[in-house]
């Protein structure tokens, strides 16, 4: 993808391949001197035991413009995370192991009950934001970046792409959002990205008319990609969703927070894969079935927030709008593919089509029928109204957690 395109709504950042990795990684460890660096990890116990962790590992060990690194650990008893602590424990930079499930954050998560703040499900919205707090509890960095611990690819000048835009103090921008492209044994990957939010994207701006949001995300090369950077001094005010809406709900904030010219795009990998999520044809609570259903109503909800009204025809004609463009943008896909030696089933691509048309009415009809519902978790600006030791309880807590346990 070295290219110079410009698609005038959102700053793109190319990977030409005329600077040498290191210069960028020097010139960071420089910045880094003056504006610190963090780093969040939501990981899962499970992914401890996994191929990708490690590696990821591996590469964060020679990093040095990584001033902390913050995990946020889930699903994990005290064993699990006596052992994830010693797992991270190889970490040059400074680090700390929130243990999600533990007594102690579990108190916090009470206190925010009781003040009817907390996340409402599991999962890694819910895992993010606590993160974010405590990045926010400890006010040391000028710079957070975010990504998965699943990635197959990762190497550390990922990590350099994603943070350079606004680690650099001479950038405008306060929020980066990787890309690459999605290609792994042989196929093209990207399945939701490419069959449910860009036929989508062009099927509501078909059947609702012509709509700034919709140009936004349509100028993002891969808006479902799970690497984010942004300065810290944004975060107290984000809004984020606790399920699979997370990377479309952090960029709906960034579109109602910040100028356009604030928020970019960077190319940080010839190639990208990680753990493949089953479609779950015949479960809509899990897997790719229930990631449409939770990015649909992301989009509804942002969509509604700017004064949309949606009814049911309408979400009958955005089914069949979308069916249609579905379909036209899988033929390009496969023509794109055997141009480049890849393989694409277009059976299953049309299969996988046909569920996320299903989906898509039947995120309206769950929108439709709960107009009270929270689709949010607060931010931290108020929490912090509603409770002002709370973030300062949260970090002693963490502190406690990583001295007993470490």
């Amino acid at each position: 993808m070295a290219d110079f395109h410009q698609s005038g709504s959102v700053a793109t950042l190319h990977n030409l391949r005329t600077l040498d990795p290191a210069a960028m990684a020097r010139e960071l460890k420089v910045i880094a001197s003056t504006r610190k660096i963090t780093l969040i990890l939501p990981s899962l116990f499970s992914e401890l035991e996994g191929e990708a962790l490690p590696a990821i590992l591996d590469e964060l060990s020679q990093v040095e413009f990584i001033s902390h690194i913050i995990i946020g650990l889930d699903r994990a008893d005290e064993a699990q995370y006596r052992e994830a602590k010693q797992f991270f424990s190889r970490l040059p930079q400074e680090h700390m192991v929130l243990w999600n499930d533990g007594p102690r954050l579990t108190a916090i998560d009470e206190r925010l009950q009781a003040l009817n703040l907390s996340p409402q499900e599991p999962g890694k919205g819910r895992n993010v934001w606590f993160c974010m707090g405590y990045a926010l509890a400890q006010a040391d960095s000028a710079v957070i970046a975010l990504h998965d611990c699943d990635i197959l690819t990762y190497n550390q000048d990922m990590l350099a792409r994603l943070v350079y835009p606004v680690a650099n103090p001479n950038f405008p921008y306060q929020l980066c959002k990787g890309f690459y492209p999605r290609v792994a044994d042989g196929k093209l990957n990207g399945r939701v990205s490419r069959l449910l939010v860009s036929p989508i994207l062009v099927a509501l701006k078909k059947v609702i008319g012509d709509h700034d949001y919709l140009d936004y995300l349509r100028g993002f090369r891969y808006p479902l990609a799970g690497e984010f950077a942004m300065r810290t001094g944004i975060l107290s005010d984000m809004r984020i969703p606790s399920d699979w809406g997370l990377e479309i709900g952090v960029l709906s904030e960034a579109w109602r927070n910040l100028s356009p010219k604030a928020v970019c795009q960077a190319e940080i990998a010839d190639r990208y894969d990680h753990k493949h999520q089953p479609v779950s044809e015949e479960d809509s609570s899990t897997g790719l079935s229930r990631m449409s259903i939770d990015i649909c109503k992301a989009l509804f909800r942002k969509l509604a927030a700017d004064g949309t009204v949606f009814t049911p025809n309408l979400f009958r004609s955005l089914k069949a709008t979308y069916y249609r463009t579905a379909l036209d943008m899988i033929e390009t896909y496969a023509n794109d593919a055997a141009m480049n030696g890849l393989h694409v089933d277009r059976h299953k691509e049309e299969t996988t089509v046909e569920l996320f048309a299903a989906n898509i009415v039947e995120a309206g009809a769950i929108f439709l029928e709960n107009p009270m519902e929270t689709p949010f978790i607060p931010n931290w600006s108020r929490v912090h109204s509603a409770d002002q030791d709370l973030m300062r309880d949260m970090a002693k807590a963490v502190l406690q957690d990583n001295a007993e346990f470490g």
